[in-house]
C-alpha cells in the first residue's frame, strides 16, 4: 500500500522515540510496544538478549551466539560477548537500551531488575523468560536445558547436559577424599575497599565453598552484608576467599592482610588466601565444574 512503510524498533533513535511521546502522550514502553511488533514482522531472524554472565556463557555453549544481540555487563565470558551492546547491569537494567534492540527474547535470571523495568519490559510485549538463579548443580542443568528450548538449540543443551553429568560423579568423589568439612571459608566481596560485604547463607558463595567441602565461616543471615571486625574474628575463619576483583580493588594481598579482625584469625595469621575470577567462581554456568576443580586445587596446596 502507498504511504505505509514498515518501521523497525532499531531505526527509530532513543531521542525520536522520547520526542514522538512527548508529542502523543505515551509512555516509552507504550512507543516501543507499538514499534516492536511492526519490526518484528520485518524479519524472521531471532534477536536474544541475554542478562547474567551465566545465561551467556549457556548460549555461546549451546552454539546459539548469532541470535546474540545484547548482554548485560556481568557478560564478560567469552571475550566476543563484551563486544555486543550492553543492556547495562543485571540489577540495574535500561529499559531504552533494551528495547532499542527490538529483541523478539530476553532472558534473565530472577536476580534481574530493578523490577519496574521488568515489569516495563512485559508491558512492550517483548518475550521475557524468568530462569531460576538456583546455584545448584541441578539448577545449571535446568537452565542449559531452558536455554536450549527458548534458542531451538535442544538436542546441543541434551549433549551438553549429558557431557556435564558423566564428568560430576568423579568430581564429587575427589571433593569427599580432602575431608575439609572443618574447613572454615569466608567469601569476602569488595568492589572498593569502602564497600566490603561477606557472604551469607544462600549465596553463589556459599553453593561453592560447600561444594569443596567446607563450610562457610558466616552463618545467622541471608545474602551479602557488612561486617564488623568483631565478627570477623569470632567467624574465626581458615581461609579467605576472593574475587580477583575484589583482590585488584585492595590493591594487593598485604592490603588484604590489613582488614580489620583478620589478624586474629586462623587466616590471618597463616596467611591463607586465594582468589578467582568473579564470574568463573560465582555464575553458576557451564564452566562450573572447571571452577570447582581449580578452588579444590588452590584450597589443597594450602593444606
Amino acid at each position: 500500500m502507498r504511504g505505509i512503510s514498515v518501521i523497525s524498533a532499531a531505526s527509530v533513535s532513543n531521542s525520536k522515540r522520547r520526542f514522538i511521546g512527548q508529542k502523543i502522550g505515551l509512555t516509552a514502553a507504550l512507543l516501543n510496544a507499538m514499534y516492536l511488533p511492526l519490526g518484528l514482522a520485518a524479519t524472521s531472524k531471532r534477536r536474544l538478549v541475554s542478562i547474567g554472565g551465566g545465561l551467556t556463557e549457556i548460549v555461546y555453549a549451546l552454539g546459539a551466539e548469532a541470535d546474540l544481540v545484547g548482554v548485560d555487563t556481568t557478560s564478560l565470558f567469552p571475550a566476543q560477548a563484551t563486544k555486543l551492546p550492553s543492556v547495562g547491569y543485571a540489577r540495574a537494567l535500561s529499559l531504552e537500551g533494551v528495547l532499542s534492540l527490538a529483541p523478539t527474547q530476553v532472558i534473565a535470571t530472577e536476580d534481574a531488575g530493578p523490577p519496574a523495568v521488568v515489569r516495563e519490559i512485559n508491558k512492550a510485549g517483548v518475550p521475557l523468560a524468568t530462569l531460576t538463579s538456583n546455584h545448584q548443580f541441578e539448577g545449571l542443568l535446568d537452565r542449559i536445558q531452558r536455554v536450549g528450548a527458548l534458542t531451538n538449540r535442544q538436542q546441543n543443551a541434551s549433549q551438553l547436559v549429558k557431557k556435564l553429568q558423566g564428568e560430576w560423579p568423579s568430581i564429587q568423589k575427589r571433593i569427599a577424599s580432602r575431608n575439609r568439612q572443618s574447613l572454615r571459608i569466608l567469601f569476602v566481596l569488595a568492589h572498593t575497599t569502602n564497600q566490603v560485604m561477606v557472604a551469607g547463607q544462600n549465596t553463589s558463595a556459599e553453593a561453592m565453598i560447600h561444594y569443596v567441602g567446607a563450610s562457610n565461616a558466616i552463618t545467622g543471615f541471608t545474602g551479602y552484608k557488612p561486617i564488623t571486625p568483631e565478627a570477623v574474628v569470632s567467624a574465626q575463619p581458615d581461609v579467605i576467599l576472593l574475587t580477583e576483583q575484589g583482590l585488584t580493588a585492595f590493591g594487593s594481598l598485604s592490603n588484604v592482610m590489613k582488614l580489620s579482625g583478620l589478624q586474629q584469625t586462623p587466616a590471618g595469621r597463616k596467611q591463607r588466601i586465594v582468589s578467582m575470577e568473579a564470574m568463573y567462581l560465582l555464575g553458576f554456568g557451564p564452566r562450573l565444574l572447571g571452577a570447582i576443580t581449580e578452588l579444590d586445587s588452590l584450597l589443597a596446596k594450602l593444606q
